[in-house]
């Protein structure tokens, strides 16, 4: 896969470090002569692009027309938008993947502009806090569908109202499976018979809200180990 990013700021060129470490053909776009010194300490020679990304002639040359992504991570949010539309329209870049730097403009990054994927850090970081305050202690190991549902592991807690009931007896969400239980290190395929016994690990594939109540079920209804450390 080749990746355009835009920026060498902190983000571009940890994003590239990434990228190039897990085998992608990388083109970093930069033209400010104290962030260039650094990214070419930190990155290949190769992988570094001297410009201005928002000159058409500077993205043709760092291989705009075989980009399959391009990453606008600089720190200005017109600039991202119009690099997103620039790929898109001009240069018919598959994915654009745009960083939102003023969470106030987060309207602005959608599909007029032609972004595919918006970052807004403040967002990223009120999910996983949200997540985690309604989760507790499950688990995701696996987001899916660009996050609409996750695979996430569970152990169920002694006083968990799942414990002896049945898994078809559980009520379980529409939008829950239970893919597997581990006990005693034994992984086994569930079936709608299965019962739920302490200290399972449950994975399961569910949505945000369906993995809420899935861990309603799976906890106690107090967690005496997380209390006590208040």
């Amino acid at each position: 896969m080749y990746v355009v990013i835009a920026g060498g700021g902190r983000t571009g060129m940890q994003l590239a470090t990434l990228l190039l470490s897990e085998g992608y053909k990388v083109r970093l776009i930069e033209n400010r002569p104290e962030l260039l010194v650094h990214l070419h300490q930190e990155l290949p020679t190769e992988a570094i692009y001297e410009g201005s990304a928002t000159d058409p002639d500077t993205l043709v040359a760092a291989g705009i027309n075989q980009a399959h992504v391009m990453a606008a991570c600089t720190a200005d949010d017109a600039t991202n938008l119009v690099l997103c539309f620039m790929a898109r329209t001009r240069f018919n870049v598959p994915r654009t993947i745009a960083r939102i730097n003023n969470p106030r403009n987060e309207w602005m990054f959608n599909q007029t502009f032609h972004v595919d994927v918006a970052l807004n850090q403040a967002n990223v970081l009120s999910s996983l806090i949200r997540e985690e305050m309604s989760l507790g202690d499950m688990m995701t190991l696996l987001k899916i569908r660009h996050g609409r549902y996750s695979l996430v592991e569970e152990k169920v807690e002694p006083g968990a109202r799942a414990i002896g009931v049945a898994l078809k007896d559980l009520g379980l969400p529409d939008e829950c499976i239970i893919a597997a239980v581990i006990r005693d290190g034994q992984m086994t395929l569930p079936r709608g018979s299965t019962v739920l016994k302490e200290w399972d690990e449950v994975l399961a594939i569910t949505s945000p809200s369906a993995a809420s109540q899935l861990a309603g079920m799976l906890t106690a209804a107090t967690h005496p180990h997380r209390d006590a450390e208040r």
